[in-house]
């Protein structure tokens, strides 16, 4: 059986080309806010808002994706409005508009977050979907790389020139609408169902599998322990390293993230999805103990090669599992509910971290990051069992 199918290669450059132009505006998105004149108050409200938007959104669309039978209108969709919206954002500074511009871009990964990852799913069998999860993260983790490297050379050549950047970044977003275009629906069963109501998605909890929703609640809390990325990067700031490393360090740990993702996905195919997922939980504990005392900018870059180990054993890994815990008519919806309150939760944490950060120290706020996460690892260790939904005829070993 070929595992790397047509499809998972057409999601993956989808995936890589949109994150190069994602990325290439989110080192300088907060800079060119407020050279337009918005405060860090506002600039707060509008990624909230549009953070919001977008996890609050997967569990809908993903619910729809299901009972309509279809993968790849959602997909082509929620790609080509996060591509209209780069451009959008360099055409007018009115606040109302940047705020609907950034909307727009987060509202286009939350129409095809779930139907994506559902067609991932679709197009392999348990025992391999470590590796198809693992390729897909890696190519969307090389444009992360890729991005940010890109505008740093082009604001060398032009320091302050933001525009053009944002104008720029709508090129590779063409590429991936085209590549989005070539995706095709596996399955022919094709309805005109459409969920009952925004929030129809949360009723899935009581109809899931216990193992659905025993690993779901694991997952939750260890993103509620989980903060913005931008902490990491804060907290060297913190420890006066220069802008420089500060950018490179990000660009390596997204490029070790990239090339760690399939080979770690293919060891979780191979020793079980659950162990990788701990030993990549177990390796977040380690950089987030080590990053809150370590200043050295050679242990910094030791610490974030394991940081992208972690993001490698544990992004893909986590969806592959949870799609082997429900029926294919109904991943897309396991995976909607689950990277909604995904979402909420990464932003309770980021709240909670700054809180900390402020009231007691950055080094408090990291340490209690790798304390919960060490609770969460001994939870799914005990209580969370890796099995597959009866649906599945293939007979996987119980890892």
């Amino acid at each position: 059986m070929k595992i790397i199918t047509r499809t998972v290669i057409l999601l993956s450059l989808v995936s890589l080309f949109t994150d190069i132009a994602s990325e290439m505006l989110y080192p300088v998105m907060p800079l060119y806010l407020q050279s337009i004149g918005f405060s860090v108050l506002l600039i707060g409200v509008l990624e909230g808002i549009a953070e919001a938007v977008a996890g609050l959104s997967k569990g809908y669309f993903g619910r729809w994706s299901d009972l309509s039978g279809r993968r790849a209108p959602f997909i082509q969709i929620g790609y080509a409005l996060s591509a209209v919206s780069k451009p959008m954002m360099a055409v007018l500074v009115y606040p109302i508009w940047i705020f609907t511009a950034r909307t727009l871009d987060r509202f286009g990964k939350g129409i095809r977050t779930a139907a994506r990852d559902a067609l991932l799913s679709d197009e392999t069998t348990p025992e391999h979907k470590g590796r198809v999860f693992g390729f897909h993260r890696g190519a969307d983790t090389l444009g992360a790389a890729i991005g940010p490297a890109l505008a740093l050379i082009y604001l060398i050549a032009y320091p302050g020139d933001y525009r053009t950047l944002f104008i720029l970044a709508a090129l590779p977003g063409l590429v991936a609408v085209i590549f989005s275009m070539m995706v095709r629906d596996k399955s022919a069963d094709r309805k005109k169902n459409l969920p009952t109501g925004f929030f129809s998605y949360l009723t899935y909890w009581k109809t899931s599998a216990p193992a659905y929703r025993r690993l779901v609640i694991g997952l939750l809390a260890f993103a509620l322990m989980n903060s913005s990325d931008a902490f990491l990067l804060l907290i060297l700031k913190h420890r006066g390293i220069g802008d420089a490393h500060v950018i490179g360090v990000y660009i390596f740990y997204n490029l070790v993230y990239a090339l760690l993702s399939y080979p770690l996905g293919h060891l979780g195919d191979r020793i079980g999805l659950k162990p990788t997922l701990l030993a990549g939980l177990l390796i977040f504990v380690v950089v987030y103990a080590g990053i809150a005392f370590i200043g050295n900018i050679y242990w910094i870059y030791g610490l974030f090669f394991l940081y992208g180990a972690y993001a490698a054993a544990t992004e893909g890994i986590s969806k592959a599992w949870i799609t082997n815990l429900c029926p294919k008519s109904e991943t897309a919806t396991a995976i909607g509910f689950f990277t909604s309150f995904h979402s909420v939760m990464i932003m309770l944490a980021s709240i909670a971290g700054g809180w900390i950060w402020i009231a007691l120290s950055p080094q408090a706020m990291f340490v209690f990051s790798a304390s919960g996460t060490a609770l969460v690892i001994a939870y799914l260790a005990r209580f969370v069992k890796y099995e597959t939904h009866p649906s599945y005829s293939l007979n996987v070993k119980d890892h």
